[in-house]
């Protein structure tokens, strides 16, 4: 079932996430880590200032990670995930802005993309809920 657009007093809520590459994190000198590091001091301080910022994490390293299936019922944890693809989710800003044009250029602030092998995913966010709203349908 579509869902239409969560459309806040701003714009449109997008998800912009972060892939990381270990093999690519690996072989970054210190300066480039110091310099995705203040990058991403500087975009949170920008999306804030412009009152696009909802949120952001970083997320753990994927070797503590577990994958939860359930089969007959019951669920079967593994460890995980284990993709076929060597980049994983390494965190996620959510904002809110007037455009997907918009948030192709906030993604394009993130240090990550200016990075060979590290890349932002923006994807609009078609269902959103937070601990104070009710879930649509219930």
């Amino acid at each position: 079932m579509f869902m239409p657009p969560t459309m806040g007093a701003t714009g449109v809520k997008y998800l912009l996430a972060m892939y990381l590459n270990p093999d690519v994190m690996a072989n970054l000198s210190q300066q480039d880590m110091d310099t995705i590091m203040a990058g991403h001091q500087d975009f949170i301080r920008t999306i804030r200032e412009s009152g696009e910022m909802i949120g952001t994490q970083a997320l753990a390293p994927v070797a503590d990670a577990s994958v939860v299936r359930v089969r007959g019922g019951l669920p079967a944890v593994t460890d995980g995930p284990f993709l076929e693809s060597k980049e994983f989710l390494a965190g996620y800003y959510l904002v809110e802005c007037a455009s997907k044009d918009r948030a192709v250029e906030l993604a394009a602030m993130i240090p990550d993309a200016a990075f060979d092998g590290l890349g932002i995913e923006v994807r609009e966010v078609v269902f959103f809920a937070d601990a104070e709203s009710e879930i649509p349908g219930s």
